[in-house]
């Protein structure tokens, strides 16, 4: 038996989004955990699908002793303040410092994304490494589970005797993540420190093409399981968050064997494999009108919704979830049967509570973010639904999740119906629409602010799937990104224009 002590800090910065994370973002947490500490930390996060609960459930039943410290994660925006950065590593070293006078540790597990930028660090998982570090000592094994989306640094890297990434995007295997960190650490207390490699691949991917449920992202991670044998301890590819003005944003590779020579043949195979399949990661997006009009040809006859992911509002991903791009779109189409959501406005969420279901309201709903080329919808809406936010994911990827989503309401404007809520979080459950009275399976069209996440719960009752490009902060073609401080030589996008340096030209 070991006695490992836990914690975890996850953020998923865009530099590019208009609203930066502060502490109380972490501490309201929206569709993941609020902050925690101590034992509660272990009943807050049960039975999610997260990696803390899975590396939990593996180490437990490994007989381990588990000592927590702090857990929080807060909703993809900007960067993370300094202030919220420094209270959060502090209770997370804090709690480091205290496990250790309370007896020898024998290992650190860290519940970490990859991608978190602060308002002074660039790599805020390498900085919170190196204080942990400063604590434990150079020796002492930590791991982390990662999301697939890290942009991960050398730096970073070192720090860590190992780290373990997601394998789906949508991320259903969150939890799975943790427990394969779990038996990984296993065998490391068993076998001693692995080997390691580190490759950090020249161009960037568009999220919606990173997705592990299509080409070429499926089969590249299914060559890499069958890496894992014969001396390869675990091997993770990241295409990373293409949304990140920083010098190491961009895909990597990470695997551990059981000598230097395995740990380079499975890096450098799978780094190859991505490489060889660049073009590939690239495909259709429609403007707004266009994907409506090809929605509505889609829809005619079918007998399960059309959906379209306004992927550059995804909340995911550092949106306000307030962009009104493809609802105005819908209503200048005069689509019938159709929905779309989230979009978080607290003021319109107040407004019809004090209406009351029934009522018939004027709004200017959404687009307040101040988004180029985006404003806020004004019209008549009716409201249909109201709910004061608290809900329970039900699919794949939300699965268990208590969100906290505050006073939140369903509207209708003519054909169209709109879950409207005061805080933000993917539209990656069918539950988002429930409860606020929209059926999603009952309409012709379905607008998901997401951009990939929905396909775990909404690819079943799909008829087809189309991805649109309204205004907003999460531009689809990172080509597109004002880009200042990335690294010289990477390619915007796919086979795209090579990035010179800012005192350069594309």
């Amino acid at each position: 038996m070991a006695r490992i002590a836990i914690g975890g800090f996850q953020h998923e910065t865009n530099t590019f989004a208009p609203t930066k994370a502060d502490y109380e973002a972490f501490a309201r947490g929206g569709g993941w955990p609020a902050l925690v500490g101590g034992p509660a930390l272990f009943e807050a996060v049960k039975g999610i699908n997260i990696s803390i609960a899975g590396f939990i459930d593996g180490a437990q039943a490994a007989g381990h002793e588990l000592v927590p410290t702090t857990w929080a994660a807060a909703a993809p925006s900007a960067e993370v303040t300094d202030d919220a950065f420094e209270r959060i590593a502090g209770l997370i070293v804090e709690g480091m410092r205290g496990a250790l006078a309370d007896g020898p540790l024998d290992a650190v597990y860290l519940c970490l994304h990859g991608a978190m930028v602060t308002e002074s660090f660039e790599d805020g998982e390498g900085e919170l490494l190196r204080r942990v570090r400063a604590v434990i000592g150079p020796d002492l094994p930590l791991v982390a589970s990662l999301d697939l989306h890290g942009n991960i640094t050398r730096a970073c890297f070192d720090l860590a005797t190992a780290m373990v990434a997601y394998k789906t995007y949508p991320h259903v295997d969150m939890a799975d993540t943790g427990r394969r960190t779990a038996a990984l650490l296993d065998k490391i207390l068993v076998e001693g420190v692995p080997s390691k490699a580190f490759r950090q691949l020249d161009f960037l991917i568009p999220l919606s093409w990173q997705c592990t449920m299509a080409e070429p992202s499926g089969p590249i991670y299914d060559r890499m399981g069958v890496l894992e044998t014969d001396g390869i301890w675990s091997a993770s590819y990241l295409p990373g968050f293409p949304a990140a003005d920083i010098v190491d944003c961009g895909p990597t590779v990470l695997a551990y064997g059981a000598s230097q020579a395995d740990a380079d043949r499975a890096a450098d195979a799978v780094a190859a494999d991505v490489a060889d399949h660049e073009a590939e990661f690239a495909g259709t997006i429609h403007g707004p009108d266009e994907a409506v009009a090809e929605a509505l040809r889609l829809s005619v006859g079918a007998s399960r919704p059309v959906v379209i992911a306004d992927t550059q509002d995804n909340p995911g991903a550092g949106g306000n979830s307030d962009t009104t791009g493809m609802l105005r779109a819908l209503v200048a189409a005069g689509v019938q049967r159709a929905a779309i959501g989230l979009i978080v406005d607290p003021a319109a969420a107040r407004a019809a509570h004090a209406a009351g279901v029934g009522a018939t309201i004027h709004l200017k709903l959404g687009g307040h973010s101040g988004i180029p080329g985006d404003a806020p919808f004004e019209g008549e809406f009716v409201v249909e639904a109201l709910h004061d936010g608290n809900t329970t994911g039900t699919g794949p990827f939300y699965r268990n999740a208590r969100m906290t989503l505050g006073p939140s309401a369903g509207l209708r404007i003519g054909g169209v119906r709109i879950a409207v809520a005061s805080n933000k979080v993917q539209m990656a459950d069918q539950a988002l629409y429930r409860f606020v009275g929209i059926e999603p399976t009952e309409q012709a069209i379905l607008v998901n602010k997401s951009s990939v996440h929905f396909r775990a719960d909404f690819t079943p009752i799909a008829e087809a799937i189309l991805v649109a490009a309204a205004p907003g902060p999460m531009v689809a073609d990172p080509a597109k990104l004002p880009w200042h401080r990335l690294r010289p030589g990477v390619r915007l996008s796919p086979k795209g224009p090579v990035w010179r340096g800012s005192a350069g030209a594309l």
